[in-house]
């Protein structure tokens, strides 16, 4: 089966979770809802669910299993010992009503 691009994924999740706290601070800004709806819909059509909400948790659960792998590739082993948490390379992006 083929799977979307790990960047990608990442990229449209943290879109997804910047425009969801725009939404929820600004209920009536339609731009923002229309922006975060834009990014649920990406994310259902990258994570091959149906509910935005199914596929942010399935993204999450995507980037963890890659971040988990890379761990044990660098460890040696197979078992996990730790937590892994990933962490943003890049800046989110300014929304209208953050500046």
């Amino acid at each position: 089966m083929l799977q979307p691009a790990k960047t990608e994924v990442a990229r449209t999740l943290r879109g997804y979770r910047a425009w969801e706290r725009a939404m929820l601070a600004h209920p009536g800004d339609r731009s923002a809802r229309a922006a975060f709806e834009d990014c649920g819909y990406t994310l259902c059509v990258l994570m091959g669910k149906r509910c935005a909400r199914e596929a942010a948790d399935a993204a999450e659960q995507y980037l963890r299993a890659g971040a988990d792998g890379r761990l044990r590739e660098r460890r040696g082993t197979g078992r996990r010992s730790g937590v892994t948490r990933l962490s943003v390379t890049s800046p989110l992006p300014r929304l209208p009503a953050e500046t």
